[in-house]
């Protein structure tokens, strides 16, 4: 869902997340971040849908966006912007071929959505990136419906900045996921629970589940709805995870047990406290990894 801009990539990165917002600034260098910011929103705020409205109390939101990205010293206007996962459908499409002209492909993917969407295609924003495989292309399209992104960047912009670029937050997190061997990759929030399996660098499953739990998750509930994603890889690719990084959990340890248990594989947070720098600031390092990951990829 990136702008056609050829600009370099913003060096700030903002969340605007169910329960909160989040905002860092990349350091020179680009393997860390050199300021972090949080601000809690109050319940109702903010209620991520594909749907409906989601900026409940605009004013709110823009003034806590332009608190973070104040607090983490913002030396420009332009700002990688990150929505909830609950505000964006992803999905994994494969194809024979894919067109060569841009237009046509872009054309070919939204023709493709359009029966499994809760909304006319025709006023959705979609972006693409088509994978080649043995068997085809594989196609990761993000969609969103126009309005609901519009709501976004215009709270960015009435904040004073420019959202250039606008990101789901679990494709955001995946820039800070080594995914060149198989490796699943968890991260909870206040409303979902989003998950994602690489391998050799490629996206190869993709889900984003309805978390009624919240970030008081448990790690063995966590376990029991990855499993099934994890069985159906292995069953489809007919190779094991190894790797599992977690994000979104204050208390991500509780959840290794359960996942070494199911799968055998090591198990890590995604977000490191090498990256946030010294000067993390109110932001906690759990909720993190959409900032993250979007700057350091």
């Amino acid at each position: 869902m990136n702008s056609s801009s050829k600009t370099p990539k913003p060096k700030l990165a903002c969340e605007v997340a169910a329960d909160r917002v989040l905002a860092g600034r990349l350091a020179e260098g680009g393997v860390r971040l050199e300021g972090c910011a949080a601000q809690e929103l109050a319940p109702g705020t903010v209620v991520p849908d594909l749907v409906e409205g989601n900026l409940r109390q605009k004013e709110a939101v823009r003034a806590a966006i332009e608190t973070v990205l104040e607090g983490v010293g913002a030396r420009s206007h332009d700002v990688i912007a990150i929505v909830p996962d609950a505000a964006v459908r992803v999905v994994l499409i494969e194809f024979d071929t894919l067109p060569s002209d841009a237009e046509e492909a872009a054309g070919v993917v939204r023709f493709r959505m359009k029966k499994s969407l809760p909304f006319d295609v025709e006023k959705a924003r979609v972006s693409y990136h088509a994978q080649k495989y043995e068997g085809g292309v594989r196609v990761v399209a993000a969609v969103a419906l126009a309005t609901v992104v519009e709501e976004y960047e215009t709270a960015f912009r009435e904040a004073g900045f420019s959202p250039g670029v606008v990101l789901p937050s679990m494709l955001a997190a995946l820039g800070a996921a080594d995914g060149e061997r198989p490796t699943l990759v968890v991260k909870v929030d206040a409303r979902t629970t989003s998950i994602a399996i690489l391998n050799q660098g490629h996206l190869q499953l993709f889900r984003t589940l309805e978390n009624t739990r919240g970030v008081m998750i448990t790690g063995e509930q966590l376990a029991e709805e990855v499993y099934p994603s994890v069985v159906f890889f292995q069953d489809t690719y007919h190779l094991s995870i190894e790797k599992i990084y977690v994000a979104g959990l204050s208390d991500s340890g509780s959840a290794t047990p359960a996942l070494r248990a199911q799968t055998g594989a090591e198990v890590q947070e995604l977000v490191s406290s090498s990256q946030l720098g010294e000067d993390s600031g109110s932001a906690p390092r759990w909720r993190m990894a959409g900032v993250v990951g979007a700057l350091i990829s």
